[in-house]
Parts: structure tokens; sequence; C-alpha cells
């Protein structure tokens, strides 16, 4: 072969080897970069420490309530806590009222109700960052809008604790953002994307109340 040429190949391979050492070198940290990346974002829990969290979320909602305007209200829940001097902040809802209706009557446990209502969860992060907030259950779908939605119909007793409190002290035409805390709502016990330990905010719209033994009409 001749020399020239030898020399020029042999230069070749050298210089491509050491490129293909510097690829595969530099290669396999991008792939285990993109691994352990990869594992991070698969093992981050968005409800970790979950019910500390949800305490301290529900607390601090509490604590702005009792320092905000007449839009707010307290009310304690008569089926988990019988001993109304307990003082115990997770015996009680809160309420933001959006709009004060014009009923004239309110719905006992044993009565039925049409609603449009959507529960979320209490705003979070997910793996990179980003706000989550997870709606669990809705009678709507985007902005909410009397006009376009088709609201539920339920029995009060059908609802958890802090749910059929805050239905019990509303009327007609109430739209309400409730908090409720883990101890009126599912508690220790998870339920399908309901983690254990979660309270909760709903926004209720209590379209009418059907006293027990009244007849309920079909929706229009």
């Amino acid at each position: 072969m001749n020399t020239l040429i030898y020399n020029r190949w042999h230069s070749m391979l050298y210089r491509s080897g050491k490129f293909l050492l510097f690829f595969t070198f530099h290669f396999s940290l991008f792939t285990l970069f993109l691994v352990s990346c990869s594992d991070d974002t698969a093992d981050y829990d968005p409800y970790h420490d979950w019910r500390s969290r949800n305490e301290a979320w529900f607390n601090q909602i509490a604590d702005s309530v009792r320092r905000s305007d007449s839009d707010w209200l307290c009310f304690k829940s008569a089926l988990k806590s019988p001993d109304y001097e307990s003082g115990l902040r997770s015996d009680s809802i809160y309420v933001h009222i959006l709009n004060r209706g014009t009923g004239t009557i309110s719905p006992a446990y044993t009565d039925t109700v049409r609603i449009n209502f959507r529960g979320t969860l209490m705003p979070t992060q997910d793996a990179t960052g980003a706000p989550l907030t997870t709606v669990f259950t809705q009678t709507y779908y985007q902005g909410f809008d009397p006009t376009t939605a088709a609201p539920q119909k339920a029995c009060v007793s059908s609802f958890t604790a802090g749910f059929a409190t805050a239905l019990q002290h509303m009327v007609e035409g109430d739209d309400w953002l409730v908090y409720i805390p883990a101890n009126l709502f599912y508690g220790e016990n998870a339920n399908g994307v309901i983690p254990a330990y979660s309270a909760a905010c709903f926004r209720i719209n209590m379209v009418a109340v059907y006293p027990l033994g009244t007849k309920v009409p079909e929706w229009k």
C-alpha cells in the first residue's frame, strides 16, 4: 500500500476512533441524564405529605375568613360535631358567597335539591412545578353559566357531611364557594382520584329546593 495513503487512512481511523469514543461517552452521559430525569418525573408525587398540607391549607383559609368581610360565613356541622363548644376548625365549613339568592327556604337533611356544582382538591404542583388543580366532580364544564348548565337532582342526605351542611344553609339562587375539611369530607379514606385526608373546595349553585313529599318536576 502506498505509504502516503496508508498514513492518511491510519490518521482518519484514529480521528474517527477518538470521535466515536467522545460521542459514545457523552451520549452515555446524556442517556443517564434522561433516565435520571425520567426517574425523577416518574417518582414525583404531587400529593406527598398530603394530610399535613391539607390541614395547613384549610387552617389558612379559616384564618383568612376570620379577618375578612361579610361575604364569608362559617357553619358548624351537626352531623359530625354534636359538641358545638369544641372550637375545632375541622368541625366547620367555610363559605365565600359569590351571589345571594332570593329563595325563602333552605332544605332539610331529608329534602331533595337540584344543584350545579364543581369539586376540586387543594391546589398543588406537577413534576415541572406548574400549578395542578384536580377536578374530581362537576355538573358543568369550563366557566359556570346557569343558563346552559344541567343541574343534578339529589337528596341532601346523599352527600358528605360538609357538603350536606352547606346545602342546609342555602336558598334558591345562592352561589357559594364552600371549603370543607377532610374530617367532613372522606376523612382517612380515599375515593377514586381523591386521596385520603383531602380537604375540598366546591362551587355550589342552589337551583331548586323540594321538601320531603313534594313532587320533583323534570328538568327543562
